[in-house]
């Protein structure tokens, strides 16, 4: 699995992002929109088990909010959280592997949709409990 650090998006003075950092972003949201796309489809084929709550339409939201995060943030979500453990660069098959319970997962493909986690890239995972990631957050902050 990649453990690449993140960095901020580099603006220009008057605070606009620059041409690179605006088709990053772009790939990002296209990265997350496939993968839940493809998630969907081996939900329904019964290959992912549990819930599988999908981010599809909400791109933007996690990609914005990691390009303003810097890297010594930590982040927790609530159940909805495939798009925020990619757009904090964790990799997609590692993802992928733990969604369809294999031990290549995050959590060793014992976690399923909500519950996957990286210390090296600061996600503190997504819960299934609403309301359980706020005083998680807080006592991660």
């Amino acid at each position: 699995m990649a453990t690449t650090k993140r960095k901020r998006a580099t603006t220009r003075a008057d605070n606009q992002a620059s041409s690179d950092d605006l088709l990053k972003y772009y790939r990002e949201m296209l990265l997350i929109r496939r993968f839940e796309e493809k998630a969907g489809q081996l939900y329904g084929m019964g290959l992912i088990g549990g819930f599988c709550h999908l981010y599809i339409g909400q791109e933007a939201v996690v990609v914005g909010m990691q390009a303003a995060v810097t890297g010594d943030d930590g982040v927790v979500t609530s159940y909805r959280d495939h798009g925020h453990m990619l757009a904090c660069g964790m990799d997609a098959g590692g993802v992928m592997a733990e969604l369809t319970g294999r031990e290549g997962g995050y959590s060793q493909g014992k976690g399923g949709s909500m519950h996957m986690f990286s210390k090296e890239k600061n996600f503190y995972g997504g819960h299934g409990i609403v309301g359980a990631q706020v005083p998680l957050g807080t006592g991660i902050a």
